[in-house]
């Protein structure tokens, strides 16, 4: 699922790149232009070229974002549904059975339950202690691929203050060819710093967004984790699991 991802989004990118190659050949100054023809012209407008590097940065952010909102969607468990059948099977004294329970449910919080449940026999300190220790293996795989979103964030308006530097001097560069202070010597230059700025910080604050969104859908899901992992030591409790 991720290659074919990866793979669709490249072809988004090279589409797109193409479509904005055709646009350069496209008369100017069109009577209706759509949204997605001004969006073309005003990538253009800020150097196609440099610009391209920030829409790589969307478009990778992007596939990281889509990657953690469909891990963590999957990850994402009925945990009082699984409490009660890991509860009815203790009741019955089958802890194998609340460990298949756990194996056969996907999601960090049955894999962290089934750590719990496989070292009962070693008393409640035991589990508590697998329970912490597991579970800080799977905060860390539900944060895989967040600092990559974090650079890419930080990295898009970086490229676009880095265009406004380089508008700003192709501006000054023109008014000493020229020896002229005319507004349209420098009015280029201008438009390509301007540009590639709110393009930037455009792609910046998309990033952020969907960054915000999976970081809360991450603490949801770490806080059903412990809240799940307290309640299965007080289920082991009161089905007398750990005097066996």
């Amino acid at each position: 699922m991720r290659k074919s991802l990866a793979l669709l989004l490249v072809l988004v990118l090279a589409v797109f790149t193409v479509n904005i190659l055709h646009a350069q050949d496209a008369a100017a100054g069109e009577a209706t232009t759509s949204g997605y023809q001004l969006l073309k012209k005003y990538f253009i407008d800020g150097d196609w070229r440099f610009m391209s590097f920030v829409l790589i940065c969307l478009i990778l952010g992007l596939a990281f974002c889509i990657e953690r909102i469909i891990t963590l969607n999957i990850a994402t468990t009925n945990t009082d549904k699984l409490l009660e059948r890991i509860d009815e099977n203790l009741k019955n004294g089958d802890i194998n059975g609340a460990m298949e329970v756990c194996k056969s449910t996907p999601g960090p919080t049955a894999s962290v339950l089934f750590e719990g449940l496989k070292t009962a026999g070693d008393g409640p300190e035991a589990v508590e202690k697998a329970i912490v220790a597991y579970g800080s293996v799977q905060m860390g795989l539900l944060e895989r691929g967040l600092v990559w979103i974090s650079l890419f964030i930080a990295i898009a308006p970086m490229l676009g203050f880095m265009g406004t530097v380089i508008g700003m001097i192709q501006a000054f560069d023109k008014i000493e060819a020229v020896g002229d202070l005319s507004p349209s010597v420098v009015a280029g230059g201008i438009k390509v710093a301007l540009l590639t700025t709110v393009f930037g910080l455009i792609v910046a604050i998309i990033l952020q967004i969907f960054y915000n969104y999976i970081v809360n859908k991450i603490d949801g899901i770490v806080n059903k984790m412990e809240d799940a992992s307290i309640t299965l030591v007080d289920i082991m409790a009161e089905n007398n699991v750990f005097k066996k």
